[in-house]
């Protein structure tokens, strides 16, 4: 069974509210209709109610019905969602006439039913900026208790099965933080880890990179990773985490039990948590192009609720990919 089909089985198992805040952009109608059939989450959608229903009918859409659709002009729970608003924001000053006009923006509106308990996730992206999809969740859905930071993470898919967990590696962050400090790399790691278990299914063994493996070479930069290590291991000692390691001594065997004699994880991690972005996002990009990888995603993670944000130029098939993502991401509580 592929690996997305596999996730579609875990969310059908324990399915969760979905919310789209996009409810009358057609691919998000065309894969909210195609998850409704498939059945592996249930659907919000943020939309005015006829206009969805005829959007559904020029499309051939049938089961968008069963979706739950919600008016972002007229809901009964506009007046406490924006008290929620305003008692989340009254350090920022925001009063409850700002908060009546915020939560009328579906984008706001999603993060509010979320961080209300009335939907478990959320996508979006199809026809709004990143920045625009994420500034309400940093807003008012915030970061994961002990998190301060959010990350994105790669699923890699190698054709060579030696690697990682049969041919599956998670790589992060690939996409969000360019510089963390030692603490941040350290919630990155732990972030990545909970992700893994969520969505990827396995347990993690988790390499902190570097240009070094445990003192071989001296330098600031070596030194962040190996404070990080220790911090990672403080704050999650459930998780197989390695640090600091090169590359190769992560997940080739034999260089692993050479230059890390006795570790579990040298040369059999399934995680690779990169030092920086650039490092990060140059080698998923170089694996994928280079050995022909499939890489899904990114997964957007530390936050305190799954939301995940989608590329402009996504098809239905990405759409539906992600919320299957983001069932999961639900399920495994991040």
């Amino acid at each position: 069974m592929e690996f997305i089909e596999q996730l579609k089985q875990r969310a059908s198992e324990n399915k969760k509210r979905i919310v789209l805040p996009e409810g009358l952009e057609e691919r998000t109608l065309r894969a909210a209709n195609t998850i409704l059939t498939e059945g592996f989450a249930e659907v919000i959608l943020i939309g005015n109610p006829d206009k969805v229903k005829d959007a559904a009918t020029n499309f051939g859409l049938d089961n968008i019905s069963k979706a739950t659709v919600v008016d972002p002009e007229n809901h009964e729970k506009m007046n406490a969602y924006a008290d929620m608003m305003v008692e989340i924001r009254k350090n920022k000053g925001l009063t409850k006439e700002e908060a009546l006009k915020l939560i009328k923006n579906p984008l706001f509106l999603a993060v509010m039913m979320i961080k209300a308990g009335d939907a478990d996730g959320e996508v979006a992206g199809a026809d709004n900026a990143t920045g625009d999809v994420l500034r309400p969740a940093f807003q008012y859905v915030k970061t994961a208790p002990g998190i301060s930071v959010v990350s994105g993470a790669f699923i890699m898919i190698l054709k060579d099965k030696h690697f990682g967990e049969d041919g599956m590696m998670v790589f992060a962050d690939c996409a969000v933080h360019p510089n963390p400090t030692a603490e941040e790399l350290a919630e990155i790691a732990v972030a990545t880890g909970r992700t893994t278990r969520a969505i990827a299914g396995f347990e993690p063994k988790i390499a902190m990179l570097s240009f070094s493996t445990k003192g071989s070479a001296k330098h600031e930069m070596v030194d962040k990773v190996a404070n990080a290590t220790k911090l990672a291991k403080e704050m999650a000692p459930d998780l197989k985490i390695e640090g600091e390691i090169q590359s190769d001594a992560a997940i080739i065997p034999e260089i692993g039990q050479k230059k890390a004699p006795g570790s579990e994880i040298a040369g059999q991690a399934n995680v690779l948590v990169f030092p920086t972005l650039e490092t990060g996002n140059i080698a998923y990009k170089l694996v994928q192009r280079m050995a022909h990888a499939e890489a899904i995603g990114p997964v957007l993670q530390g936050m305190a609720a799954p939301i995940n944000d989608l590329s402009r130029g996504c098809s239905v098939s990405d759409i539906v990919n992600l919320v299957a993502i983001t069932a999961n991401q639900a399920a495994g509580n991040m």
